[in-house]
């Protein structure tokens, strides 16, 4: 049964869910050029994921929209994320950051968005209270459920809460065991935003992997599902990606297992 969080506007966010950055992409590669072959997505979606990530610089938002779209599955029922990037054409206006909102409403074939994320630090403030304030104007309007950022460290966090009426609800960080990020994420924690892993599953030397799969052995779980599980235990949304509909369903299968406080530490330690 998938587990949820609550975020400070109140949604509940499913704890596990599914990157999209590759999908309907030539040889699911991230330059690939668009094929419209989102089968790894409707399998992501038949085998249980509800949270779907995408992003406007991944190109496929319109393919995710149509596939989220065409499954059957109530609207009700998914986690929408889309990110704007930061590039001027998207964000040099109030106008261009409205256009941009609009256009993803469009390509998800949705008259509501559960989490927009600003997708890379957006160095100058002028430009990021601008954006900020368009995102919460859409927040009012009830079309942008939350709102949230991507990649933003703690100096440029504490820049946005010093003018946003609304606070973020997360920031989408790279936490894997190359790249922690624990103090980044001991910060969210602290002040009410909720982290989420991406590429959770990356970066992992042959060192780590057999570490743990070590302690996945008494649980019957491979490296992966305890990598996965370490992060949800302390509260981390995760967005692992597959294209194989058996990896996909393994990585779900978090929920039967606890790790011991002295496995999240060796985890930790890594």
């Amino acid at each position: 049964m998938m587990e949820t969080i609550t975020l400070n506007n109140g949604s509940t966010m499913p704890l596990i869910g599914t990157g999209t950055n590759t999908y309907g992409k030539e040889g699911n590669q991230y330059r690939g050029e668009l094929n419209g072959d989102f089968s790894a997505l409707s399998s992501a979606i038949q085998v249980g994921y509800r949270l779907i990530d995408t992003a406007i610089s991944y190109r496929n938002e319109a393919g995710v929209g149509k596939t989220v779209h065409d499954s059957g599955v109530e609207r009700s029922e998914f986690f929408l994320t889309t990110k704007i990037p930061v590039q001027d054409e998207y964000i040099g206006s109030a106008e261009s950051v409205e256009q941009t909102v609009l256009q993803s409403l469009k390509n998800l074939q949705t008259d509501y968005i559960d989490l927009y994320l600003i997708h890379h630090p957006i160095e100058d403030k002028g430009k990021l209270k601008q954006t900020w304030q368009v995102l919460e104007s859409f927040v009012d309007q009830g079309k942008l459920k939350a709102i949230g950022v991507s990649n933003f460290d703690i100096e440029l966090l504490e820049t946005l809460k010093s003018f946003a009426r609304i606070q973020p609800a997360v920031n989408q960080i790279e936490s894997n065991p190359h790249t922690w990020n624990d103090e980044l994420i001991d910060y969210l924690f602290a002040h009410n935003i909720q982290p989420e892993a991406w590429g959770p599953l990356s970066k992992v030397t042959e060192d780590q992997e057999s570490a743990l799969a070590k302690i996945g052995e008494k649980y019957g779980k491979n490296w992966g599902q305890v990598l996965l599980r370490y992060q949800v235990q302390r509260g981390v949304v995760v967005i692992p990606k597959s294209h194989n509909a058996k990896r996909q369903t393994l990585n779900l299968e978090l929920f039967d297992f606890t790790l011991t406080t002295d496995e999240m530490a060796e985890i930790k330690s890594l």
